[in-house]
This record gives C-alpha cells, sequence and structure tokens, in this order.
C-alpha cells in the first residue's frame, strides 16, 4: 500500500503491517512519521527496538539473519534501518524484498529514505514493500497549501488565525519547516489558546524563510512581485552567489526573449516550447509571462543582463542585486525597466 504522509494516522490503526518504507526529503515530516509507526508499534506490544544504517561494506545477511528468532528478552521487536542513499545495493535489495515476502515472526520492519523519484520507486524491494507492507512518501506542503498546513499545526494548541495572519506567517517560514514548527511551538507556549492576530504574530515570530534560486524563477514566472523581491532579498542575505542567481534568472528571461523572437518569425507557441526544452508542467507558466513582458522589453532585459553579468564580475559599479530586482520588476510589468537598459528598435 502506498499512502500521502497525512494518511498515516488511518494507516496504523489496527495491526500494524509488517514492513514500512517511509521516504522524503523534509527531516521534519520523516521524523514525525517515523515517531507515529514507534508510537503505534509499541502500542502493540513492540518492547525491542534496534537500529542500523547502511553503509558501505555494510553486511546485509548477517544483519537480517540476526532476526531470525526471537530475544529472550523480549516477544516483538521493531527493527529500524536507515538508508541514506535510498539505495541498498543489489544485495541489500535482494535481503529487503525477501523480508518484505517472509518477515520474521513477531518483528516490524520500519526503514527510512530520502524521497524516491520515479525510477527508485519502481525498483523490485520497494514494489515488495508497496505489496506487502506499507509505503509513506511525506510530501512537504506546497506554497499554496502551507497557510493551511500552519493553521491545522496552530489548531493542534488551540491557536486560530484568520487568513491574513496565516498569509504572514507562511511569508515568513516558507522553505524551512522545520523552524515553522519550532515557530508554531514557541506561539502554544506564549499564548494562552484562543484567536492569535496579524500584530500578536508580528510580535513574536522571527523571520526563517529560506529560499533557492528555484524560488526566485517561480515568484518570476507567476508575476509575483511581492514574493519575487522577498526572495531576492533573502538570497542575497543568505549569501547566494550572484553568478548562480544571474544564470538561473538570465536562463528564464532568454526562453521568454527566444519564445517573443519565434512568435514574432510567425512560428507556432507549442512548437517552440518543445524546441527550447520548456517542461510541460511549466508551459502554462512560462506562456503566462510571455504575455506580461513585450518583445522589446525582454530585449532591452538581454542588454541588461549582460551588463549585469559584467558588474558582477568587478567589471562596473552597479549595484547588481538591486538592477535584478528591478529588471524582474519591469518584466513583470511592475516598475520601469532599470536606467542601464537601452531602448533598441527591434527584437
Amino acid at each position: 500500500m502506498r499512502i500521502r504522509g497525512d494518511q498515516l494516522a488511518g494507516a496504523l490503526k489496527g495491526v500494524l503491517a509488517p514492513v514500512w518504507l517511509v521516504s522524503g526529503d523534509e527531516p521534519l515530516l520523516v521524523d514525525e512519521a517515523v515517531a507515529s509507526i514507534r508510537a503505534a508499534a509499541q502500542a502493540q506490544g513492540y518492547d525491542e527496538r534496534q537500529t542500523a544504517q547502511s553503509e558501505p561494506g555494510f553486511d546485509w545477511r548477517a544483519w537480517a539473519g540476526g532476526f531470525d528468532s526471537l530475544s529472550l528478552f523480549a516477544s516483538r521487536r521493531l527493527v529500524e534501518l536507515r538508508l541514506p542513499t535510498g539505495k541498498p545495493g543489489v544485495e541489500g535489495g535482494k535481503v529487503l524484498e525477501a523480508w518484505a515476502a517472509q518477515p520474521p515472526a513477531d518483528t516490524v520492519l520500519l526503514i527510512t529514505a530520502p524521497r524516491l523519484d520515479k525510477a527508485g520507486l519502481a525498483v523490485k524491494w520497494v514494489k515488495a514493500i508497496e505489496a506487502e507492507g506499507v509505503l509513506v512518501q511525506t510530501w512537504p506542503p506546497t506554497l499554496d497549501r502551507l497557510p493551511d498546513w500552519i493553521g491545522e499545526r496552530l489548531g493542534r494548541h488551540g491557536l486560530k488565525a484568520d487568513r491574513e495572519t496565516l498569509a504572514w506567517l507562511t511569508a515568513r517560514v516558507e522553505g524551512n519547516l522545520l523552524a515553522a514548527h519550532q515557530e508554531i511551538e514557541k506561539l502554544a507556549l506564549l499564548l494562552p489558546p484562543g484567536p492569535l492576530d496579524l500584530a500578536t504574530a508580528r510580535a513574536s515570530v522571527a523571520d526563517v524563510a529560506r529560499y533557492d534560486v528555484g524560488d526566485l524563477s517561480e515568484a518570476f514566472l507567476k508575476g509575483d512581485a511581492v514574493r519575487f523581491c522577498r526572495i531576492l532579498d533573502g538570497l542575497k542575505a543568505e549569501g547566494e552567489g550572484l553568478p548562480l542567481v544571474l544564470a538561473v534568472f538570465g536562463g528564464e528571461v532568454r526562453t521568454l526573449y527566444r519564445l517573443a523572437a519565434g512568435l514574432g518569425r510567425g512560428e507556432r507557441l507549442p512548437a517552440l516550447m518543445a524546441a527550447l526544452r520548456v517542461w510541460e508542467s511549466r508551459q502554462g507558466l512560462v506562456e503566462r509571462a510571455l504575455k506580461r513582458a513585450d518583445p522589446l522589453r525582454l530585449a532591452r532585459a538581454m542588454q541588461g543582463l549582460a551588463r549585469l553579468d559584467r558588474a558582477a564580475k568587478g567589471l562596473l559599479r552597479e549595484d547588481v542585486w538591486d538592477e535584478l530586482k528591478q529588471l524582474g520588476l519591469s518584466l513583470m510589468n511592475r516598475g520601469g525597466a532599470p536606467a542601464f537598459a537601452p531602448v533598441i528598435a527591434e527584437v
């Protein structure tokens, strides 16, 4: 059986499955899922707990052979196995596949692994666990679902926030679920149950949001000017390298420029998207961004990016972060073109 992390509580009702695989890259969600399974196992009499971690040279046969007989000190065991890479190798895969097919008596196996991609989900040992046990995929909430995630967590402590407060909290903790959890726990300690207003939240919650350059691209393509500026400021504060920021943002601008140029030559947008390898999942965002930025503005942006690249290398004296912000806002129709961008006659 394959379930999401938010379905785990239901899956833990009744007799425990003999094998569990918890997969995900968000430490908070993985840890919470593991803690829930441990608690359920303990409630059902699995009093002995053993842990191991797969590393180079790990003796899979010896590890599995150690569970052929029951412990003298406990009737039931919870065996935890950590797979840091999510890849047990050929021998390990065979051992886990055999375990799933015929688990040792009175033993529950709990495996943790990073997020498994499509290929990882298709390997035999994972399919065997999915068939005989439970595969738990812990997905972090998307940005549009994060306010509800925060609201639900606040509700566990009797706190209730309106949409404005939840939106403000989301902006402060985006990209950092563990810190978000810590801030929610802090609010629960500081405040009595009841409504949580924006003023109280502002006075109590630290700015713990964390971003990467992929977030910047998403905000730009969506035309979310406020978030674009916030992410750019966050990347600067975190010491992100300008070359990487320029490369990723510049890649988006170049794609839009080439699409606009192709459309100007009478080419069809789907064919252009395919030629430029724009993923299908991003095509809607890219198309909407293209409608906001006219060809002349994109041509100016291309010249502006070349100048910013020189400035980032110390050849010019512009404030690259500020000029980059102006450039992005201009392409989102939220400001004029940067002063350094010359007007040109054609694309």
